[in-house]
């Protein structure tokens, strides 16, 4: 049994646990509590990724008044600190433990920081400082970038699952739904189905790369919105996960917000 979520569920810190159990020889995420706390398995390093931050905001959601723990990666905890900000989780009604990324895993995801601040199991291991796939968008030219994302965006099938799946989609009404904005029976979709979640996704995705994962298009959505962060961190000086004293630029309007003057 693993101690720590143990001692968390029977002390009665935690109403309940996200972490992960075997069935059927594959990891899926499950919620374990007092009466199934028997069935906690030792951590081991795994690939596994779920949406497990769409489950914790279910259960939030449904029983606000309760305390959850979960097991996260650096992506889920930058997404969980996302959460936060826009007041859609309670900080003091979280528990977190941390897991850290192999490196094959962090090399495939081109993740910057492949471990959480808090990290409770496995070890750390290096970043990738930069990004190959923001490299071969940036060696395009404007209209063969403009050719290139229309050719991807011709391939969508309008399933939802990029937005379905994604950790910081909170929304509990979605514009991309509204039939006057984008008809549900035409496919493709118009381009505005993928540019509109791209501003949705502006300074919010922490680049988790499930999107990408679920799309059975392969439309390169990560990449996109590596673009879009790119962009938000050199206009804002911001960058989504941080725990950062202030609010995102994109959840608050004022004086204090200032767009930088000049051409772009």
């Amino acid at each position: 049994m693993n101690t720590k979520i143990g001692k968390l569920l029977t002390e009665g810190a935690a109403a309940g646990f996200l972490a992960y159990r075997t069935v059927q020889g594959h990891l899926f995420p499950w919620l374990f509590t007092k009466d199934n706390v028997a069935e906690l398995e030792p951590w081991r390093q795994n690939s596994a990724r779920y949406p497990v931050l769409k489950l914790l905001l279910a259960l939030a959601r449904r029983n606000p008044a309760e305390t959850y723990g979960v097991v996260l990666r650096g992506c889920e905890e930058r997404g969980l600190e996302e959460l936060f900000k826009w007041n859609q989780l309670q900080r003091e009604k979280i528990i977190v433990l941390g897991q850290a990324c192999s490196a094959e895993l962090a090399a495939a995801c081109e993740c910057s920081k492949p471990y959480p601040d808090r990290l409770d199991f496995g070890q750390p291991v290096p970043g990738v400082a930069k990004s190959r796939k923001l490299a071969e968008l940036h060696s395009m030219t404007n209209g063969g970038r403009l050719d290139s994302w229309l050719s991807h965006f011709n391939r969508c099938i309008h399933c939802y699952g990029c937005r379905d799946v994604c950790p910081v989609c909170f929304c509990t009404e979605c514009s991309l739904e509204h039939a006057e904005l984008l008809p549900a029976d035409t496919l493709p979709p118009d381009t505005s189905f993928h540019l509109v979640r791209a501003v949705h996704m502006a300074g919010r995705c922490i680049d988790c790369g499930l999107c990408e994962e679920v799309c059975p298009a392969r439309i390169p959505l990560r990449s996109l919105y590596k673009e879009v962060n790119h962009l938000v961190g050199e206009i804002f000086d911001y960058r989504p996960g941080e725990a950062a004293d202030g609010k995102s630029p994109f959840s608050f309007l004022g004086e204090d917000l200032l767009l930088p003057q000049g051409p772009r």
